[in-house]
C-alpha cells in the first residue's frame, strides 16, 4: 500500500484552527467537530443510503458535533434539519437508474468544501467522488470513505466475468484505500475486498436499525389479509427495482412456491428502472403480486414488513442490508442472497439462498416450517443487537470524533 499509509489504529490528527490571538484549537470553539459528509447516488426514492445518512447525522448532532450533508438534487438548497445542515447542489441524473443523481460540478463542490472548512470529511461514493480524498489530504483534513456496496458484486450483476469483476474491483479499491485516511466497512464481508488488496486502513463500523419505529407490534392482520388477497403466505420485498438488487428473484421465488403447492402472494415496496418489466411479467404469468411503489413514510414501510410472513432480500452486493435488518426488528424473518453480507447478520433469524428462485423458495419453506412465535421472536432478538446508538459510536470512533455531549438513554 505504500510507505505513506496511516495504520488504522493510529489516531486521526485534526488540523489546527487559528482563532483570535493565534490560539490553536481543534473543532469549533474547542468543542464539537464539523463533519462534512458527501454522498452521491441519492434519489427521492432512495432507501438504505438515505436512512443511514439521516440516522448517522442525527447521532452526530446528538453527540455534540456539527454534521453537514452535501447531496445532489434537482436544484440548490440549504436547510437545517434534525440530522444537521443539509446542502443540495444541482446534480446530473444518471440515465437508466430511475432517478439517481451525482455531483458533477467539481469546481463548485471544491469551493463549497473550502467555505465549509471541515474538521472531518466523510464520503459515501468511492467512484465519482474519490478525488475528494486528495483534496482532504492537501488541506490536512482527516477523511474517511464509507463502503456501502461491494464493487465486484455490483459489476457481477451486470453480467461481467468474475475474473474481470475482481480485477476491476481490486484496482478501484486499492485507489480508494490510498486516497482516504480510513475506509469504513459495515461488515466483515465488506472488508474482504479491501483486505484482498492489502489495505491496512480499514475499520469496521456496523450500521443500525430503529428499534422504536420498527417493532413486531405493528403487525396488521387486516392489511396482511388485504395484501395477500386470500393467499395463506404473504411475502414482501422492500428494494429499489434496479439490476444490482436482482428484484426478479422475488418473482422467481413466488412462481416456484406456487408450483410446489405453497399458496403465496408477494408485495413489493420500491421503484426503479425495472418496475415496468416486473409488472408486465407478473401480469403475463398471473402471479399474485401487489406493487406498492415507493413508500415514502418509513412508518408505513415498517407496518408492511411487520405484516408479512417472510421478507426477501435478493440483492447480491449488499454490504449490510438495512431493509433486511428493519424486517427483523419488525419480527419478520428474512431469506437473503448468499452472495451478500446479509446472511451473516441474520444469525438464526433467517436463512440464505443462492441466485435462483428455487433456492429462495426453499428458504421460505424452511422459515415457515418453524412455529410463527419462535421465528418472529428470533427475528426481533437479533435486530436488538444493532441499535443506532452503537452504530453512531462506531462511526464516531472511526472518525476519531468522541462524543462531547451526553445523550439520553434508550435504544434508537
Amino acid at each position: 500500500m505504500g510507505g505513506r499509509r496511516r495504520p488504522a489504529d493510529r489516531p486521526l490528527r485534526p488540523r489546527a484552527r487559528r482563532q483570535g490571538g493565534g490560539r490553536q484549537v481543534s473543532g469549533r470553539n474547542g468543542a464539537g467537530l464539523r463533519v462534512v459528509r458527501l454522498a452521491n447516488f441519492v434519489a427521492p426514492a432512495s432507501g438504505g443510503l438515505r436512512t443511514a445518512l439521516r440516522e448517522l447525522g442525527t447521532g452526530y448532532a446528538e453527540a455534540g458535533h456539527e454534521p453537514v450533508l452535501v447531496v445532489p438534487g434537482e436544484s440548490a438548497g440549504d436547510v437545517m434539519t434534525g440530522q444537521g445542515r443539509v446542502i443540495t447542489l444541482p446534480g446530473r441524473v444518471l440515465p437508466g437508474t430511475g432517478g439517481y443523481r451525482v455531483l458533477t460540478d467539481r469546481p463548485r463542490l471544491t469551493r463549497l468544501l473550502a467555505e465549509l472548512a471541515p474538521d472531518r470529511l466523510e464520503v459515501s461514493d468511492r467512484t465519482t467522488l474519490r478525488w475528494t480524498g486528495e483534496w482532504a489530504r492537501r488541506h490536512r483534513v482527516p477523511a474517511v470513505m464509507v463502503s456501502h456496496e461491494s464493487v465486484d458484486g455490483v459489476l457481477a450483476t451486470w453480467g461481467l466475468p468474475e475474473s474481470l469483476c475482481r480485477r476491476a474491483a481490486d484496482r478501484l479499491n486499492l485507489r480508494t484505500a490510498h486516497a482516504y485516511t480510513r475506509v469504513i466497512c459495515t461488515t466483515e464481508w465488506a472488508e474482504r475486498e479491501f483486505r484482498r488488496v492489502g489495505a491496512r486502513n480499514v475499520v469496521r463500523a456496523p450500521l443500525g436499525v430503529d428499534l422504536r419505529r420498527c417493532r413486531p407490534g405493528l403487525r396488521d392482520r387486516a392489511l396482511r389479509d388485504e395484501l395477500a388477497g386470500g393467499a395463506q403466505v404473504l411475502l414482501a420485498m422492500c428494494s429499489r427495482l434496479s439490476p444490482e438488487k436482482r428484484p426478479g428473484l422475488a418473482l422467481d421465488a413466488l412462481a416456484e412456491l406456487r408450483r410446489g403447492g405453497t399458496d403465496a402472494a408477494l408485495v413489493i415496496a420500491g421503484e426503479g428502472p425495472l418496475g415496468g418489466r416486473l409488472r408486465e411479467r407478473a401480469r403475463a404469468e398471473r402471479l399474485p403480486v401487489a406493487f406498492a411503489g415507493h413508500v415514502g413514510d418509513p412508518a408505513d414501510v415498517a407496518v408492511l414488513q411487520a405484516s408479512a410472513d417472510v421478507v426477501l432480500a435478493p440483492g447480491p452486493a449488499e454490504t449490510f442490508g438495512l431493509a433486511a435488518m428493519e424486517a427483523l426488528a419488525c419480527g419478520t424473518p428474512v431469506v437473503a442472497s448468499a452472495r451478500s453480507a446479509v446472511p451473516a447478520l441474520l444469525g438464526t433469524a433467517g436463512t440464505r439462498a443462492d441466485g435462483t428462485g428455487r433456492s429462495f423458495a426453499d428458504g421460505v419453506r424452511r422459515l415457515l416450517a418453524r412455529p410463527e412465535p419462535d421465528r418472529r421472536a428470533a427475528a426481533r432478538a437479533r435486530a436488538e443487537e444493532f441499535p443506532w446508538r452503537a452504530a453512531v459510536d462506531a462511526f464516531l470512533t472511526a472518525l476519531d470524533a468522541p462524543r462531547v455531549r451526553a445523550t439520553a438513554g434508550g435504544e434508537r
